[in-house]
């Protein structure tokens, strides 16, 4: 007899999730059927879609996300007792499944690191970066990129790649702490967006002559400053929009069209689960190697506990994390 602990959406968010809006639930998880296993979560992952995702919800519905988990028991013979796999499973310590939407750790995957990785710089994350950088923003040598909320789990990565690339990299972000993060990790230049006197200003510093991408996961009022300074033909990577997840009301009016028809600028939104298949098992691969190599480096924030999921999840929107948050079982 297994019992599972779910986290559920209590109460849609109004504004700012708080502790109110979830409730944690138990049930009885039945005997398994020929076919399916039975998972142990072991690492659960916190990301910001998820606070827009939980619009899709319906009030007593168990909170979406991704984890890392182990089979504990088995009754399909492709996902023997023991195997790791990776999967959205949602806020849930145990869960069954037939075993259709698994996947499994790369074969190749190091002993020196951790499994939680591959929720983060070598997961859903590190993947986001990947995509968004090389083929929605095309990055090439010798380029300046921009990149928001750049010590997060998604930016650093896009920095750091990009520095792969031979671009010059600029980063904003929260607090000094982080600052000095980027700069340990290779940015060009980086700023306290909530500190700088002016927006602006503090842009047009790190970059003089302009950017040639921008990798958004901010949106609202940060984007309507980085746009008029875009060069020619730019390319902007739309990934997130956290400034305005919580707003209540009115949201910030977007970018001046003239900035965008004048400059010739290209902006793309993208989910990762565009790329499936092989193009995906090879950027996993790139993204275990230069991590491997040690040339992407990478920051966990291990919050320990289920039952403190809703905690980190809030602590997340709030910005308290650096690099990828993680809530270990």
């Amino acid at each position: 007899m297994v019992h599972a602990r779910s986290w559920t959406l209590k109460r849609h968010f109004e504004g700012f999730p708080t502790k109110s809006n979830f409730e944690l639930k138990t049930t009885e998880l039945p005997p398994l059927k020929n076919g399916e296993v039975l998972l142990e979560a072991l690492f659960l992952s916190v990301d910001p879609y998820m606070r827009v995702a939980a619009k899709r919800l319906k009030e007593g519905d168990m909170m979406m996300g991704e984890q890392v988990a182990r089979v504990v028991e088995s009754k399909n013979s492709a996902f023997p007792t023991g195997t790791i796999v990776v999967a959205f499973l949602g806020w849930t310590t145990h869960s069954i499944s037939d075993g259709k939407e698994l996947k499994e750790l790369p074969a190749e995957w190091p002993e020196t690191l951790p499994l939680s990785l591959a929720l983060g710089t070598i997961g859903m994350t590190g993947l986001t970066a990947y995509f968004g950088l090389l083929d929605i923003c095309g990055v090439k040598g010798g380029e300046t990129v921009m990149v928001n909320a750049a010590a997060g789990a998604v930016g650093s990565v896009v920095g750091q790649i990009a520095k792969l690339k031979g671009c010059r990299v600029v980063g904003a972000a929260g607090s000094d702490e982080k600052i000095d993060y980027l700069k340990k990790i290779g940015f060009d230049a980086a700023f306290n967006y909530k500190t700088v006197e002016s927006l602006e200003q503090a842009l047009k510093k790190a970059s003089p002559d302009g950017y040639d991408c921008y990798f958004d996961n901010v949106g609202g009022e940060f984007s309507n400053s980085v746009i008029p300074q875009m060069k020619t033909f730019g390319r902007i990577a739309i990934c997130g929009a956290i400034s305005i997840y919580n707003r209540t009301g009115q949201r910030p009016p977007g970018p001046p069209p003239e900035n965008v028809i004048y400059q010739q600028l290209r902006m793309e939104g993208f989910l990762v689960t565009r790329w499936q298949g092989d193009v995906r098992q090879k950027a996993l691969k790139d993204l275990m190697n230069w991590v491997s190599e040690g040339k992407i480096q990478y920051h966990e924030y291990i919050t320990e506990g289920f039952e403190k999921m809703p905690e980190a999840f809030m602590g997340m929107m709030k910005g308290d994390n650096l690099g990828k948050t993680i809530v270990k079982a």
